[in-house]
């Protein structure tokens, strides 16, 4: 339903990021697009305005993101010199690791803290790339949840999870900050993630 909004051709490729919460028992669906959305149906309240924010380095600023946070691990060369990738969900990579005695915390750790962990780590990361920083004291990475469905005319198996992150942070570098608020930060931004909300504090 929400791409439907900015399709105009079947083969389009997504130029929109977007968020679903539940507000007042009501579904509530942020955007953020390169153009405005068409609707013509009268099930939906479809409120759009300029978005435009003042961003410049020094800034804190309060933030929410729902995001799929992974780890890309690539394979050696196959017999034809090509490498391939793999995602990994942070959460149950740690998890591995404990269990495993590879990781330097003792099992038995409890979910919460490891989301914490490995999603503080996780955005420290993504921040490096564009343009913010964030001190684990004032961030909450929680509400991990991992997702099954099917996709598609041919009900593709698709399996993500998400976790939901608040708190504070420092704009490092405006021009990177301001591309990951236009372009989203992580993968499965089709699905939901990757989209920053923000305000001044």
């Amino acid at each position: 339903m929400v791409w439907d909004l900015y399709t105009e051709h079947e083969n389009q490729k997504r130029d929109f990021l977007y968020r679903i919460d539940t507000v007042l028992g009501r579904p509530v669906i942020y955007s953020v697009s390169q153009r405005r959305p068409v609707y013509l149906g009268n099930i939906w309240s479809v409120e759009t305005k300029e978005y435009n924010p003042v961003i410049y380095e020094g800034q804190s600023l309060w933030f929410a993101l729902r995001a799929n946070p992974v780890r890309t691990r690539w394979t050696l060369p196959d017999g034809e010199g090509k490498r391939h990738h793999k995602r990994h969900d942070v959460v149950m990579d740690a998890k591995r690791a404990l269990r495993s005695g590879e990781g330097s915390q003792a099992s038995g750790i409890r979910m919460a803290e490891l989301v914490q962990a490995e999603g503080v780590r996780w955005i420290r990361e993504k921040g490096e790339k564009f343009g913010f920083m964030v001190d684990e004291r004032h961030v909450i990475a929680g509400g991990y949840r991992q997702h099954r469905f099917l996709q598609g005319s041919r009900n593709r198996q698709v399996s993500l999870s998400t976790i939901d992150f608040s708190g504070i942070l420092t704009v490092t570098d405006a021009q990177r900050f301001r591309y990951a608020l236009m372009n989203g930060i992580g993968p499965a931004k089709g699905f939901g993630c990757g989209m920053m909300m923000i305000k001044p504090v």
